[in-house]
């Protein structure tokens, strides 16, 4: 059975560019997003680190620490991260994961049990180590979602699902399609009206199961 949203995330001890790491020690009290690829020094992947290091000063304001796993050593990482930050313009000062022996990814379930690494292999071998998971202080995934190899990660899309995941958690709402910092959230049905009037003051009624809201502040 696959990792499911809610599930405590698998804890592992790696090896990782920036030494050795237990991963639910690492996270501690932060939010985490793991995110992963199939091969060092391939073309999409540059660019999406690139975009992730770029991104450095939103994950601190998030309280968000960020890793990255491949199936490649350490050696490896640490001469891919100077192209990513030539890419980038920037510092890749996130740590990445030497998953060689396939134990992350498949502990994560994006490589079957039976999976291993033939001699001459391509990011093929590994396609489905392009995922993204988004895990909260408690250890539990929040969300994740998968790419095919040649459409590339857009990582403001996981900035502003981390925006509505943390808003959801802290104000206890949920956010509507397309939504972004500011804009109107929807209150639980199980909150009854007078208990929303109370906590969020206004709020638009669109249909019985459905009441909108402005978050003060």
């Amino acid at each position: 059975m696959g990792l499911r949203i809610n599930d405590t995330v698998p804890n592992f001890t790696a090896d990782t560019d920036q030494g050795t790491i237990t991963f639910h020690d690492w996270i501690g009290d932060s939010w985490a997003i793991l995110f992963s690829h199939p091969k060092d020094f391939t073309p999409v992947c540059t660019t999406e680190f690139g975009a992730v290091a770029q991104l450095a000063d939103e994950w601190a304001a998030r309280g968000t620490k960020v890793i990255g796993v491949s199936v490649d050593g350490v050696e490896d990482h640490k001469g891919w991260k100077k192209d990513i930050e030539s890419f980038a313009g920037t510092e890749a000062g996130f740590p990445i994961i030497a998953d060689e022996g396939l134990e992350v990814s498949k502990a994560f379930d994006m490589l079957p049990a039976e999976a291993y690494m033939p001699d001459g292999r391509t990011p093929a071998d590994s396609a489905t180590v392009r995922s993204v998971f988004i895990i909260g202080p408690d250890k539990q995934l929040k969300l994740s979602m998968t790419y095919p190899m040649n459409v590339g990660r857009n990582f403001g899309e996981v900035l502003r699902a981390l925006d509505g995941l943390q808003t959801a958690a802290k104000e206890n709402v949920a956010t509507p399609a397309n939504w972004t910092p500011g804009a109107d959230v929807v209150i639980p049905v199980a909150v009854s009206d007078e208990d929303a009037t109370a906590k969020y003051g206004g709020f638009t009624t669109h249909f019985p199961y459905l009441r909108t809201t402005k978050l003060s502040g």
